[in-house]
């Protein structure tokens, strides 16, 4: 990795000419105090519209034959898991369910701890 590092900024190094430089930052800042000073009133800039954009979501369903998602606000009904066999001691009754009975349930063994 050091080696890929190593070439890549070899590859990417060269001289700082500052007068090619142009800071686009400065410039529009020099603009702004000019226009203050001259009592104009600063209107900010319209942002560009995202005309353009791009559901990726349901562009990828759209690739693999899918129907469009249902509403955004509409949640999608998940299959319930399946208990393991080992998990079913471990589920604590619900009220207003039955208790399910386990077949053959062992004691669990109470291990004490001793005072120090």
């Amino acid at each position: 990795m050091l080696d890929l590092a190593k070439h890549i900024v070899s590859q990417k190094s060269g001289r700082f000419e500052p007068e090619k430089f142009e800071d686009q930052y400065e410039i529009a800042l020099i603009d702004l105090i000019k226009q203050k000073r001259a009592g104009k009133p600063i209107v900010p800039k319209e942002r560009p519209k995202g005309e353009n954009v791009v559901d990726l979501m349901e562009a990828l369903r759209r690739s693999v034959g899918r129907e469009a998602a249902p509403a955004k606000g509409a949640k999608l009904a998940k299959k319930p898991r399946k208990a393991s066999s080992g998990q079913k001691e471990m589920l604590m009754p619900i009220e207003g369910k039955k208790p399910k009975v386990a077949a053959a349930k062992k004691p669990a063994a109470k291990s004490q701890r001793k005072s120090a």
